[in-house]
């Protein structure tokens, strides 16, 4: 039997479910919240209902027909959270991304509105929050993983962080906090942290950064802010060919960086971050700050860590290029819930999807998986109010790019497409199970050489 793994309660801010933004929308369901306990079979079952969970939800309607899928997902609004970094800079408003749950759990799929409390991989059965005992012949996995901003020493007890000018662009509790702090700016360090720990989309610590020095410029209060990006990171960006364009950036910006760097400490009452450096272990530095921007430190989701499923360090084990799981044959993952050595972001997800759809398929059919899917992943990185720089890899690290041009240059076309195009496509392409990443686009645009 496997065990779950007890997770503390923490006050209301820090209680959430955190995962991947999802791609979608529909409109009927069905729906079960009772509490009595109940016994269910479905052909597939899928945990989760953040981008990866509602997508292949989808996609497995279409396959097997409505009746034969369910999701398990407690929330009631799901959340497109590749926007809150231009939220958090008051660019865009938080109630743009978000939608009821209701809206885009496929029309006739199950929605089983509770938590999943234990995975059985031997029994092939979940148990829920609710008292549900669910069976299942094939189970996706799309969990996400766990925000920590309780391993921060000091921040849970922080009550208002918009008094101590705290925000942090990972919750929807704590994004409008970020712009609230940005607001208040007045002269100081306006600092941004970086965790020593897997993230998700691992750009987005220095999006808000770049956003940051733009509002200052624009409101004539940069010559007295000294803007600094403290990373737990060796580098600026894991891939060479962007985190050389970003390095001309930060200089020419005047912007502090400083690698290796881990944030252990917020002693808000005197508004100072201790970080520690990773270099010479036990060494700290504080720092005074007049805005500080937290990304939290990450890991695996609870209930996959306490499973049969996970891997050593409790991240969902699965084949980097089927997404089918190393031991159990007939349990897929896809998402920030998985050990696939990638960046974790709604684009990945996208690429995924496409890719586990088609093992499936096959699956389904005793047939072996034909399709291999290659790390991609893509990282719009905000550098200011009107420009992005479109990174996009593979595992490899490898830039694999959908436009024939240089994507290592800011332009306004991509900050575009980031800001308004891929909201849409999101939410109507993504989370109805259509769009599985550039891939097809890629190679027409680069005459099938790509």
């Amino acid at each position: 039997m496997a065990t779950v793994r007890v997770v503390h309660r923490q006050p209301a801010l820090w209680r959430q479910c955190h995962r991947t933004a999802a791609i979608g929308i529909c409109h009927l369901h069905t729906s079960s919240s009772s509490h009595a306990p109940s016994k269910e079979h479905y052909k597939v079952l899928v945990l989760g209902g953040g981008s990866g969970g509602i997508t292949m939800s989808a996609r497995m309607k279409r396959m097997l027909g409505a009746e034969n899928v369910a999701i398990v997902e407690p929330s009631e609004m799901h959340y497109y959270q590749p926007i809150w970094t231009l939220v958090g800079a008051g660019a865009k408003g938080v109630a743009s991304s978000g939608r009821p749950t209701a809206s885009v759990v496929p029309s006739g799929v199950k929605w089983v509105r509770s938590r999943v409390q234990e995975i059985n991989p031997d029994t092939n059965t979940v148990r829920t929050g609710n008292g549900m005992e669910i069976s299942y012949q094939y189970l996706i996995v799309a969990l996400g993983l766990q925000l920590h901003y309780e391993k921060i020493k000091g921040l849970p007890e922080i009550e208002d962080w918009v008094k101590f000018k705290i925000g942090s662009n990972y919750s929807v509790q704590t994004v409008e906090k970020t712009w609230s702090a940005l607001q208040n700016f007045k002269e100081g360090n306006a600092v941004f942290s970086f965790p020593n720990t897997p993230v998700k989309c691992a750009g987005a610590p220095q999006k808000i950064m770049y956003l940051t020095d733009a509002y200052l410029r624009k409101t004539g209060k940069r010559a007295k802010a000294n803007v600094v990006y403290n990373t737990s990171l060796p580098v600026l960006f894991g891939v060479k060919k962007y985190a050389d364009a970003l390095w001309e950036i930060v200089k020419s910006r005047d912007i502090q960086v400083n690698l290796r760097q881990n944030l252990i400490e917020v002693r808000a009452d005197k508004q100072e971050a201790v970080f520690e450096n990773l270099d010479n272990p036990g060494e700290t530095k504080v720092l005074e700050y007049e805005m500080l921007h937290v990304t939290p430190p990450m890991g695996p989701n609870p209930v996959v860590k306490g499973s049969l499923l996970a891997d050593e360090a409790g991240w969902l084990d699965v084949n980097k290029e089927t997404l089918q799981h190393n031991k159990y044959p007939n349990v897929f993952g896809i998402g920030d819930c998985t050990n696939l050595p990638t960046s974790k972001t709604a684009a990945a997800v996208a690429a995924q999807s496409s890719i586990l759809d088609r093992t499936i398929s096959k699956v389904l059919k005793n047939e072996k998986p034909d399709r291999k899917y290659d790390g991609y992943t893509s990282c719009p990185l905000v550098t200011n109010y009107n420009t992005v720089i479109l990174a996009e890899f593979d595992y490899s690290g490898q830039p694999l790019e959908t436009f024939p041009i240089d994507q290592s240059k800011e332009r306004w076309t991509m900050y575009h497409m980031k800001a308004d195009v891929m909201p849409h496509l999101y939410w109507h392409g993504l989370l109805k199970g259509f769009w599985g990443g550039p891939g097809p686009y890629r190679k027409i645009m680069h005459l099938g050489m790509k």
